[in-house]
């Protein structure tokens, strides 16, 4: 029997040290995910898109994406993903350190998935990761496109 394939993370995420954390724990934790890490709104759309040097780019099977871009705004950029009708299925963790009302409002008026408040504490930060996998990759069912 083959072995199933890795399961694809698309991280959007700006911060090189949150990037870090989510890769290292992911890939402590089982080590069986493919984990790409975008720290560009723009960049990740190109992916998403298979635009440029993503032309031949895997389609996610989930998305953790944080709202605080250099080049975009986060909901705008989960707006975009869930409007289009073959990229709104991929599940879609917005994974930030704001707990503004507005903004959790706003991701789940855009269909995100869930909401999960990021720690500045990077030992915590794993923690929440290993929380995220544990749920998202080990309990639910994702779509296979």
């Amino acid at each position: 029997m083959d072995a199933a394939p890795a399961r694809l993370i698309l991280v959007i995420d700006a911060n090189p040290d949150h990037n870090r954390i989510i890769e290292t724990t992911l890939h402590e934790t089982s080590g069986c995910y493919q984990i790409v890490a975008i720290a560009s709104g723009l960049e990740a759309l190109d992916f998403l898109y298979h635009r440029g040097i993503y032309d031949a780019s895997p389609r996610p099977d989930i998305i953790l994406l944080d709202l605080n871009l250099s080049d975009a705004d986060g909901l705008d950029l989960l707006a975009e993903i869930k409007a289009d009708h073959q990229l709104r299925r991929i599940p879609i963790v917005v994974f930030t350190l704001s707990d503004q009302s507005e903004h959790i409002l706003k991701s789940y008026t855009l269909h995100s998935n869930c909401y999960v408040l990021k720690s500045d504490d990077l030992h915590n930060l794993a923690s929440i990761v290993k929380r995220i996998e544990e749920f998202w990759l080990g309990i639910v069912t994702l779509p296979v496109e």
